[in-house]
């Protein structure tokens, strides 16, 4: 395995093609109205810790959580970029993430993310990492073109 998995600060320059990619796949087919990402000066905020997963030293996908309150925090920013994709490179930085949440003691890991076309392999990786559709959470209201899923955290 060549790659790594380490928390980074998010205005490292090496990251700028992973911060535009990800900006570009969510501006592709969802309304601007709906569209909930953190760019990579608001990720640097406290309460955010954010994970860079380097192959060969390259940085090819990020991931981070967000504290809502002392029991629960929020994914963020998690995407893979296409050429690396199909390796298991977004399942393991999931599973880095929900690792990294439990170990800071949260007890519930929440996100959001697209109904489109572009987000369906997204949503079927969190069904399968056990997260399951729930309610708007903290700072969301009902949107039809977003996925709200939960995960209780053992």
């Amino acid at each position: 395995m060549a790659w790594t998995i380490a928390e980074e600060h998010p205005l490292t320059p090496d990251l700028e093609l992973l911060f535009q990619r990800h900006t570009a796949d969510m501006h592709a087919d969802t309304p601007p109205e709906s569209i909930h990402m953190m760019d990579k000066g608001a990720l640097a905020a406290p309460g955010i810790r954010f994970f860079v997963l380097r192959d060969a030293g390259e940085p090819v996908a990020m991931g981070a959580f967000k504290r809502i309150d002392a029991g629960h925090a929020e994914i963020k920013s998690m995407h893979v970029l296409h050429e690396a994709r199909g390796r298991g490179l977004s399942k393991a930085m999931l599973e880095h993430l929900v690792t990294a949440a439990q170990a800071d003691g949260f007890a519930r890991l929440s996100l959001e993310t697209g109904v489109q076309p572009t987000f369906v392999a997204a949503r079927a990786l969190y069904a399968r990492a056990g997260f399951a559709d729930c309610p708007p959470f903290e700072g969301y209201g009902p949107d039809p073109n977003s996925v709200f899923m939960t995960k209780v955290l053992a």
